[in-house]
C-alpha cells in the first residue's frame, strides 16, 4: 500500500484541504450560483477584515469602505479564472465611476505562478497575494474561483462559487442592483 500524500495548500496536482470536494459537490455549487454559506458568512454580516500584500503595498478591506467590492479568489491553475479575468477587467472599467472596486486575491504558494498567469491574462484591478491561504478560511471558500460581493458599508451581500458564461449576467445584475441601478 502506498502511503497517502499530504495535501499541499496550493498545488494543482493535489487539491487544498479547504478546496477538496467531490464531483457532486462541485456540480451543486456550479449550478447554484449565488449562495450563502450556512457556516461562517451570512448576508448582512460584516465581511471579515483582511490585509494582504498587493503589487503596490498592502490591500485592506477597510480601505474600500464606501465602495462596492467584488472580492475574487483565484489561482494560476484555475481554468475558469482565465475566463473571469477579462470579464472582471470589463466590470472594473464599466462600473468604477459608480463605486465598484474589483479585488482579486491570488492563492498560489509561489508568486512566480501568479506572475506567469498575469502575464498571459492581465488585470486592470487590484491584485493581492495570500500564499499561506488565510483568506479562504476566513471567507469559507469552497471552489475556484469564488467571489464575495461586499456593500459600501462592508457587509456581505452574496457569495458565488465557480464561473461560467451563465454566471456573468447573474453577478453583473447583483452588482448593478447594489450600485443603485436597475
Amino acid at each position: 500500500m502506498i502511503p497517502a500524500r499530504p495535501l499541499s495548500l496550493h498545488h494543482k496536482a493535489s487539491a487544498p484541504a479547504w478546496l477538496a470536494m467531490s464531483a457532486t459537490a462541485v456540480l451543486a455549487i456550479a449550478l447554484s450560483g449565488w449562495h450563502l454559506s450556512a457556516h461562517a458568512l451570512d448576508a448582512g454580516k460584516s465581511a471579515p477584515e483582511f490585509s494582504v500584500q498587493g503589487g503596490n503595498g498592502h490591500i485592506q478591506l477597510a480601505d474600500y469602505k464606501g465602495k462596492l467590492v467584488y472580492l475574487d479568489f483565484w489561482a494560476s491553475w484555475c481554468g475558469p479564472c482565465k475566463q473571469s479575468f477579462p470579464w472582471m477587467n470589463t466590470l472594473q472599467s464599466k462600473y468604477a465611476a459608480q463605486g465598484l472596486q474589483v479585488l482579486a486575491i491570488n492563492l498560489d504558494s509561489k508568486a512566480e505562478d501568479a506572475a506567469v498567469f498575469l502575464k498571459s491574462v492581465p488585470a486592470s484591478f487590484q491584485i493581492g497575494y495570500d500564499p499561506k491561504g488565510v483568506m479562504p478560511r476566513l471567507y469559507d471558500v469552497k471552489g475556484m474561483p469564488s467571489s464575495v460581493l461586499i456593500d459600501r458599508d462592508g457587509k456581505i451581500l452574496s457569495l458565488h462559487a465557480g464561473f461560467n458564461e451563465g454566471s456573468k449576467a447573474k453577478i453583473e445584475q447583483a452588482i448593478v442592483a447594489a450600485l443603485g441601478g436597475k
